[in-house]
């Protein structure tokens, strides 16, 4: 069971994924910012505040005990062996994907043309691989850390060159909700480290979005592609003007 410090790290992590400072809650709570952050610093809030804390983020304290539970594994990449073998069936690797994204039993037949039966196996299978944890009723515990990703170069990453890279980019980006922007420049080392830094840092907000929206149902939430990428590059076409 989450420790009570595990618990306060879960929610310091809910807060920062929402935006909220330690003063804009402190007001909501009609609290001194200094109460709020010794409480933080402690990992020490009286259950009662506690409670009105989670109603601020919309969150009940049962689900931090559950997402600070499933932060105690650290698996952080799958084996070549085990992406092959998912890549190998589409459904699994659908499968794979609802549960890394906090998708249950039901939730995933309700959606997906797969049957229960047919994605209990899927499940045992994941287990198998040490990627989820099955609970009374078919409950699910992933076991997967913030920082998962796929194989540099690996089956996955493959089958995303070959078949979502073309898919996803097929789009004009000018729907609601949809962002596209291309930028070439000429930058310094040091401007290339410090944008380098923020895609990580990018990258590591979206893991907290998605850990702390992880307790929302799915009708709340939806599918999200976020391409990153950056490298040393000049198009062909001025490439071979110069001299």
């Amino acid at each position: 069971m989450a420790s009570r410090k595990d618990i306060i790290s879960v929610l310091k992590q809910a807060l920062r994924a929402r935006g909220l400072t330690y003063a804009q809650l402190a007001r909501q709570l009609n609290l001194s910012e200094i109460s709020i952050k010794r409480g933080f610093a402690q990992s020490n809030f009286k259950l009662d505040r506690l409670e009105k804390i989670c109603r601020v983020i919309d969150l009940e304290i049962g689900d931090l005990t559950r997402l600070a539970d499933e932060q105690e594994a650290k698996i952080s990449q799958l084996s070549i062996e085990q992406e092959q073998e998912l890549v190998a069936d589409k459904k699994f690797l659908l499968v794979a994907i609802c549960v890394q994204n906090a998708w249950q039993l039901d939730e995933i037949t309700d959606v997906y043309a797969i049957s229960e039966t047919e994605c209990i196996r899927y499940l045992i299978r994941l287990e198998k691989q040490g990627l989820i944890r099955l609970l009374p009723g078919n409950r699910v515990r992933r076991l997967l850390s913030q920082d998962f990703q796929w194989c540099k170069g690996g089956p996955i990453e493959s089958f995303f060159q070959q078949e979502v890279q073309r898919e996803y980019f097929s789009a004009d980006f000018s729907a609601s909700g949809e962002l596209r922007q291309y930028l070439i420049g000429m930058l310094s080392a040091q401007s290339i480290q410090t944008l380098e830094k923020s895609l990580v840092n990018l990258q590591k907000t979206f893991s907290e979005l998605q850990e702390a929206d992880a307790a929302l149902p799915i009708s709340r939430r939806k599918n999200i592609g976020l391409f990153l990428a950056f490298r040393p590059w000049e198009l062909s076409i001025f490439s071979s003007m110069k001299h």
